[in-house]
């Protein structure tokens, strides 16, 4: 870190609470995590997927779907949804199209459309706010790449609060129901987990 002149360290999105604190413990520079957004199903960093449909992937380029090789096309059977030239999801009026990357489409399988890889679904850990700041984070990451502005207001404005409000009583903290409401509005799936940071089974 005193090379590069590192002072913070994003942890990736597969680490248990547990994990983290022993990160924080264990290191010479501030610790950021995620805190809202999409979940991956990859080791992040390491996915190859998107590149077979748009010549391109995370590792390469930063970027699962690349702007210029999704398609929102309005068919008679629904809103198709493309990467390059692969149909990743089609959906029907008033529905809600997903996210456009190929792990979390909707393919026929077996002569049944299911989502064959990973649902999608979004990190959100406003639960988790006071065991974050307990734990010495220095920074809650909240994914706004390749989102609308109107995303991307409405997400930081519910963190805003919900920090400002985590920091005058850590204690007494509860997350508004409201900031729940908006906040699964605008994710993946339309549902929240808590990821790995919560792991009941161990």
């Amino acid at each position: 870190h005193e090379q590069f002149g590192v002072r913070r360290a994003v942890l990736p999105r597969v680490l248990s609470l547990a994990q983290v604190q022993h990160v924080i413990d264990n290191s010479p520079v501030q610790i950021e995590v995620f805190g809202f957004g999409s979940l991956c199903v990859m080791v992040e960093g390491r996915c190859l997927l998107s590149s077979y449909a748009a010549g391109k992937s995370p590792n390469t380029h930063g970027v699962c779907s690349p702007a210029a090789s999704v398609q929102w096309i309005e068919t008679p059977n629904g809103l198709e949804t493309r990467l390059g030239d692969v149909l990743v999801d089609r959906v029907g009026a008033g529905a809600h199209a997903g996210y456009p990357t190929l792990c979390k489409g909707r393919y026929q399988v077996g002569g049944n459309t299911y989502y064959a890889i990973e649902e999608p679904t979004s990190l959100n850990t406003l639960d988790l706010l006071p065991h974050l700041a307990a734990a010495g984070v220095a920074a809650i990451k909240l994914e706004g790449r390749q989102r609308s502005p109107a995303y991307v207001r409405q997400v930081t404005g519910v963190w805003r609060a919900a920090i400002d409000s985590c920091r005058r009583d850590p204690a007494g903290y509860r997350p508004r129901a409201e900031w729940q409401q908006m906040l699964g509005r605008v994710s993946e799936g339309q549902q929240t987990t808590l990821g790995a940071y919560a792991r009941p089974w161990q």
